[in-house]
């Protein structure tokens, strides 16, 4: 994948192009090359052998882990490199975000790294430890260096904020719940926001979120018969440990309602009723 992008750059220096990089680091298996990434690893941490979970099996799981969160950065550092060297840098709009927050699978262990510990939940959850992710943009001369925004935006904005980016055109009529986020990005115009964001899990009997401002409803089991529904105020207690929906059922119906409405049933993502 690295070796492609750095060709499709200097393959398509001379034209605009759009590019998207889809790195598998770090993800189970815990496996990678046995270079000197790997090798500045190996010794420095007490290591307990995994047999994978149905991965990759390996004796040093935490080597691995570091060696590809190194590997990562050290392949981001050579885009970014590249683009300099091709005279494109300045005229990049570069992004690097993620599809979820961090995995256990494959004896990846995220708490002896630290992640994100104001964060509850992993991979496949939908706490907010799960769902929130990483999100860099760099633009030079558009995107203000080192500034924060704590905007709530999701990863369907991306088509919509690209459209924008390209100007728009009336004859693109695909629907979408996404919303740009470029007024974000460069502090211009008036930046829409989301009235709610859903998010939807089919394994391990199945889970629905809605997050509506500081409230986020968490409807777990969904394919029992007896689902759980789960209610945090994310701005008074981010690591969602106070459950609220007895003391607020009026806000839980309110969400419940949104999240019964948000989504279309299919016979390939069915959830039990």
């Amino acid at each position: 994948i690295h070796q492609e992008a750095l060709k499709f750059i200097r393959d398509n220096k001379e034209q605009n192009f759009f590019m998207y990089a889809a790195y598998t680091l770090p993800h189970a298996d815990l496996d990678q090359p046995n270079d000197s990434i790997l090798q500045k690893y190996v010794g420095r941490f007490c290591e307990t052998p995994t047999n994978g979970g149905g991965y990759k099996p390996t004796d040093k799981p935490r080597a691995q882990f570091a060696g590809m969160v190194t590997r990562l950065d050290t392949y981001v550092g050579e885009l970014v490199a590249e683009l300099k060297k091709q005279g494109l840098y300045d005229n990049t709009v570069f992004i690097f975000t993620s599809d979820n927050g961090p995995h256990t699978e494959g004896g990846a262990d995220p708490n002896f790294f630290n992640t994100e510990k104001r964060l509850r939940g992993f991979k496949r959850s939908l706490y907010e430890g799960g769902v929130r992710v990483p999100f860099i943009a760099v633009w030079p001369n558009h995107i203000e260096a080192n500034s924060i925004n704590h905007s709530v935006a999701a990863g369907w904005d991306m088509l919509p904020t690209f459209r924008e980016l390209l100007g728009k055109n009336e004859s693109w009529t695909q629907e979408t719940d996404g919303l740009s986020i470029l007024p974000t990005l460069t502090n211009e115009g008036t930046q829409a926001q989301h009235d709610y964001l859903y998010f939807e899990f089919h394994e391990e009997g199945g889970r629905q979120m809605v997050r509506q401002g500081d409230w986020t409803l968490i409807r777990q089991k969904i394919n029992s018969t007896n689902p759980i529904l789960e209610l945090y105020n994310i701005n008074d207690d981010l690591h969602q440990d106070i459950e609220l929906s007895a003391k607020y059922p009026d806000k839980v119906q309110e969400l419940k309602n949104l999240m019964d409405n948000s989504r279309t049933q299919s016979p390939m993502f069915n959830f039990g009723k």
